[in-house]
């Protein structure tokens, strides 16, 4: 019997494990795990095609002057308002992000509320995009730099030139 259950508990933790995002490093994996609530779906950054999908930022103007995905557009976080995606119809298919994917998880929930069915987080954020090698821009072309929010969060950016 107890080997039933040993088995049970494996599977289980094996299709947990199998469906989860994925970032490179460990230990902000297991932050990731504690501080994103599973609200609203995600996609990988390994997965995501920019081309594909409208990119939102929604970190501070500051931090998108910095750096951010090409072709992402704007919306904020703290002033975020709806009319700023009205625009952009409800069917799009929408990948939000910040930093580290908490902000932009709000947002993502607020725009599913509001109607917009398609609508994900980008798993780790723009520091995951970063820290895996993808390439961010400013308003001049490709540059290495991305604002870290404060120190305790740019601690996660393992590439990249970290502009507070």
């Amino acid at each position: 019997m107890r080997t039933n259950w040993t088995i049970l508990f494996v599977a289980l933790c094996a299709c947990s494990i199998s469906s989860a995002q994925h970032v490179k490093d460990p230990a902000y994996a297991l932050l990731l795990r504690g501080l994103l609530s599973d609200d609203v779906p995600f996609v990988d950054v390994n997965k995501l095609d920019p081309d594909g999908v409208i990119l939102l930022d929604a970190r501070e103007r500051r931090e998108f002057d910095v750096s951010h995905i090409k072709g992402a557009r704007w919306v904020g976080h703290d002033d975020f308002d709806l009319s700023r995606v009205k625009d952009i119809p409800s069917n799009s298919a929408i990948v939000l992000y910040c930093s580290v994917g908490y902000r932009s998880e709000k947002i993502t929930a607020r725009m599913r509320t509001a109607g917009w069915s398609n609508v994900k987080n980008l798993y780790g954020g723009i520091f995951e995009w970063v820290n895996i090698g993808r390439d961010v821009v400013d308003d001049e072309g490709a540059t290495n730099k991305v604002h870290g929010y404060d120190a305790m969060w740019s601690k996660w950016l393992s590439k990249g030139e970290v502009i507070h």
